[in-house]
């Protein structure tokens, strides 16, 4: 059974800097792509990013972009998500996907395996 597991969330300052982890276990996975959406309580999900794994092209939401990164390590099995100058509005819950199903990669649907999520706040 593939399983995805996030880290690096925590406890930041407006302004300040973290870089969440999403690692592959437990098998292989055939993915088209990576992601990470973020949700909070009683909001809809909303994409964050994403990474093209055979080919590591990137794309992000505009309401993070210029703030945050989305990279992978192949030999690792892993992406990674940089995010400077956070704000309050970047407080959720980051969940790491991959997508084995060809489709626009913002939209959860081409999606297979989910993380558990790994928590944000960010405080004034």
């Amino acid at each position: 059974q593939v399983q995805l597991e996030e880290s690096g969330g925590g406890l930041v300052q407006a302004g300040g800097s973290l870089r969440l982890s999403c690692t592959v276990s437990g098998g292989t996975f055939s993915s088209y792509a990576m992601g990470w959406f973020r949700q909070t309580p009683g909001k809809e999900r909303e994409w964050v990013a994403a990474i093209s794994w055979p080919g590591g092209g990137t794309d992000c939401a505009g309401s993070v972009e210029g703030r945050f990164t989305i990279s992978r390590d192949n030999a690792k099995a892993m992406v990674y998500l940089e995010m400077t100058n956070l704000n309050s509005e970047d407080t959720a819950v980051y969940c790491c996907t991959a997508g084995s199903r060809l489709g626009n990669p913002r939209l959860p649907d081409v999606y297979d395996v989910w993380g558990q999520g790994t928590q944000v706040t960010v405080s004034s």
